[in-house]
């Protein structure tokens, strides 16, 4: 992707971003962590749409405007690339599949994944995410009975692992659903304190923590392995994994290596399944906390659905459902920080962008700018029923799955999984928070809920069995 830099004239005639006090690398030695909200606020509040400062080794530049994310993620993506440490780090764990590979590589895999992610082939999939909601459901039946708190990140976690592994790889995978968690919780917390702490190096070192993290990727890569194994074990079908087992290069006519269906079948598992769970995690200690959207809700499904399960011709039909995924994605992305490496110096909403550079967005802060969102720390689902006030928002004020060339090749299957999981279980269930407090955001390699929102399960008063309303 070509580059569209300003010209030497332009750069001459920007300004220079202000910034907060720079973070010294001892500072980051000894440990220092900060608030992302709140210091990305404090900074997007007293310097602007771009501000300048230095984080350790990296002079980043931070972007807080709809525009300049267009600039950084669309209009320039050339000059803006994965070429950057945190990215660097990922690849230790994911390899180079969509998420990390940049250039050529990354457009032929990109092209060779789109027609697993195409609207009427995710549409078909609806059965099987409402299969394993069904199924979630018939084991919180008895936990509503015992009235024992669940970890509902956990639980989320586990029935999207279920739908990510029956959808895209058509393997069973839920078995497995303790080792990929336990796994992933070892290898975000290492991730995030490594890049904080400029731990930079491969974890190679004979020491406890980069053993532990061997460990955790090598159980990480056992699941894949076997998830490919089965499927060479039983044969291709119409799936994303079959298609890239079946897929040959245009120019060499090569099928994609074990390495490489291991990256990609990796980035699918971790991405595919743990951002989901976070949002549906956000989703459930929201509805706990606002009594009335939670009842808006359930009475859209009662209206719409009279107890039968959902299908994907039905989401059209559920705008308050969708409302209330989207409301959640808004106030809590998990995808809370992007960062790209500058190629070379550019001029972003009118300030001077160096060559070398880190530029971060934060689709936290731009969904909680004031400047594109009303009462933008509010939960308010209805802010979404109004098309009129979104076609008024730019359209990079908004990017939960970021924007662009780059945004996330399962979008469309996220928010069709969300709101057919969603819909099937709170036909049922009113998960009630066992704490007074809304949960606060864990800013790991996503912004989870810490604590892991436990919930008391509920029976719905009245809901539906088997297609029929009982009281």
């Amino acid at each position: 992707m070509a580059s569209m830099n300003a010209s030497k004239a332009e750069f001459r005639a920007a300004k220079e971003a202000t910034g907060p006090e720079s973070i010294s690398v001892l500072s980051l030695l000894r440990g220092h962590r900060f608030d992302p909200y709140e210091r990305w606020t404090r900074i997007r509040r007293d310097h602007g749409p771009v501000a300048h400062y230095h984080y350790g080794i990296f002079n980043n530049f931070f972007i807080s405007s709809a525009e300049g994310a267009k600039r950084v993620l669309q209009d320039n993506i050339g000059n803006y690339t994965k070429e950057h440490t945190s990215y660097k780090m990922v690849r230790r764990l994911v390899g180079n599949g969509l998420l990390t590979s940049e250039g050529s590589f990354w457009l032929r895999q990109r092209r060779l994944a789109q027609p697993a992610f195409h609207r009427d082939r995710i549409a078909r999939m609806a059965n099987l995410m409402t299969a394993a909601a069904l199924e979630t459901a018939e084991r919180w039946e008895a936990k509503a009975t015992s009235g024992e708190p669940v970890s509902m990140m956990n639980e989320m976690s586990t029935l999207t692992l279920k739908v990510v592994g029956d959808a895209l790889f058509g393997a069973a995978v839920s078995a497995q659903a303790a080792t990929v968690a336990e796994s992933f919780e070892v290898l975000s917390q290492q991730m995030v304190e490594r890049f904080s702490r400029l731990r930079l190096l491969p974890p190679v070192l004979p020491t406890k923590y980069d053993r532990e993290f061997r460990r955790a990727r090598g159980r990480m890569f056992s699941v894949v392995d076997e998830i490919i194994a089965d499927k060479r074990a039983h044969g291709e079908s119409d799936d994303l994994l079959s298609m890239f087992m079946q897929a040959r290069d245009e120019d060499t006519g090569e099928r994609m290596s074990d390495a490489q269906l291991r990256d990609e079948v990796t980035t699918m598992l971790l991405a595919g399944h743990e951002t989901t769970a976070v949002v549906l995690a956000w989703v459930w200690a929201l509805l706990a906390h606002h009594p009335s959207v939670a009842q808006k809700l359930r009475d859209e499904l009662d209206r719409v659905l009279a107890g039968r399960t959902p299908t994907a011709a039905d989401v059209s039909q559920l705008p308050y459902a969708k409302s209330v995924i989207e409301e959640a994605m808004r106030l809590y992305p998990p995808v809370y920080i992007l960062q790209r490496h500058v190629k070379e110096s550019d001029v972003v909403c009118g300030f001077r962008v160096y060559k070398g550079g880190s530029v971060v967005i934060s689709p936290l802060i731009l969904h909680r700018h004031p400047s594109y969102w009303e009462k933008p720390d509010d939960f308010l689902p209805e802010r979404w029923m109004d098309s009129a006030a979104e076609n008024r928002r730019p359209r990079f004020a908004y990017i939960p799955f970021s924007g662009g060339p780059r945004q996330c090749i399962g979008d469309n299957f996220s928010r069709l999984e969300s709101i057919l999981l969603l819909a099937t279980l709170a036909q049922r269930f009113q998960p009630m928070p066992v704490g007074a407090e809304l949960p606060k955001p864990e800013f790991l390699v996503l912004a989870r809920p810490a604590g892991g929102v436990p919930m008391i399960l509920r029976r719905r008063a009245q809901r539906a069995d088997d297609g029929r309303a009982s009281a």
